[in-house]
């Protein structure tokens, strides 16, 4: 059987950047899963984007507005690099209208309630002239990873209106490495190493969470669609196995660790350090059990109570 890793934990974390390090997994798995994760996280996550942007005095995106120091297209730029957090449901429309010689950022923009901005430091127009307006509107979308005008499939706009490439992804970088470690005797086992970076609309916790929540979704519709041939098979399978257990707990201390009512971690555990049966665990005392790297006295206390039910105990 191929051990599952031992453990995750966050080593590093500042502002929406996240280290996650995923410990004893087997030999190759820690690229086979990074990448996995990599993928999903950089391509699947939903968000919420800048969908269009209509802008008074500019009929298209090639075009100056009068007082402005920027040009349509390098405002429109600047609209995209705005982040926002919205609750799912309909497209919603933000406005502007400035007026005046000022520096525009996200924060003068008039958001409704649904939706709240995250950088509203984002510098979008600089207004250079007393007399000079910057009037318009904009719709904001959700979505998932990156979407071109062409795939979003929308309408013809209305007049004035550009529609924008959108960025929904939450995700903006995400950059993993794999390490050898020692697990029992042997030394090719693998460390993972996930750096996680996001917009600040989720934290990489719930970006990561939401990775693993669409993986297992995918897996499980695969598992549900195997051919019936392929389901009886396990099924046989899965029976044989419970058959063999039973036999086995004639002798309880041949009893296979596999097949002892522990968690699958402690599993694991005992099986990375070679004990193989419940006469190997027997074998030791409750002190050199506590020796093993990993084994707490709470799943220490999980093991005696399997064994209890097989009427065994360990050695004082």
């Amino acid at each position: 059987m191929i051990s599952l890793p031992s453990s995750i934990k966050i080593i590093e974390q500042e502002d929406n950047q996240a280290t996650f390090e995923v410990e004893g997994l087997y030999p190759g798995y820690g690229i086979t899963l990074g990448n996995a994760l990599r993928r999903v996280l950089l391509s699947s996550l939903e968000g919420a984007a800048i969908t269009s942007v209509q802008i008074e005095g500019a009929p298209h995106e090639f075009t100056t507005l009068p007082g402005v120091k920027e040009d349509v297209i390098q405002i429109i730029l600047n609209f995209k690099k705005l982040r926002f957090r919205m609750e799912e449901g309909e497209e919603q429309e933000g406005r502007f209208e400035i007026k005046g010689v000022k520096k525009v950022t996200g924060k003068d923009l008039i958001l409704p309630s649904q939706v709240q901005l995250i950088n509203p430091e984002q510098f979008l127009a600089t207004l250079t002239s007393k007399t000079a307006k910057f009037v318009g509107r904009f719709k904001i979308g959700r979505g998932i990873g990156y979407e071109s005008v062409e795939q979003r499939g929308e309408g013809k706009a209305m007049v004035g209106e550009i529609l924008v490439d959108s960025i929904f992804t939450p995700v903006e970088k995400v950059a993993f490495h794999v390490e050898q470690m020692r697990v029992g005797k042997r030394t090719d086992f693998n460390r993972l190493l996930l750096t996680i970076t996001t917009d600040g609309t989720i934290t990489p916790q719930e970006a990561l969470l939401q990775a693993i929540e669409i993986l297992k979704k995918h897996l499980e519709i695969v598992q549900e669609k195997l051919p019936e041939k392929e389901k009886k098979g396990k099924e046989k399978k899965e029976e044989k196995k419970v058959k063999t257990s039973s036999k086995k707990v004639a002798n309880p201390k041949r009893l296979s660790v596999e097949d002892l009512e522990i968690s699958q971690r402690l599993k694991t555990l005992l099986i990375n350090n070679h004990f193989k049966t419940v006469g190997g665990i027997l074998a030791k005392n409750r002190e050199k059990l506590l020796a093993i790297k990993g084994l707490s006295e709470k799943g220490l206390k999980e093991i005696e109570k399997a064994l209890k039910k097989l009427n065994l105990q360990l050695k004082d």
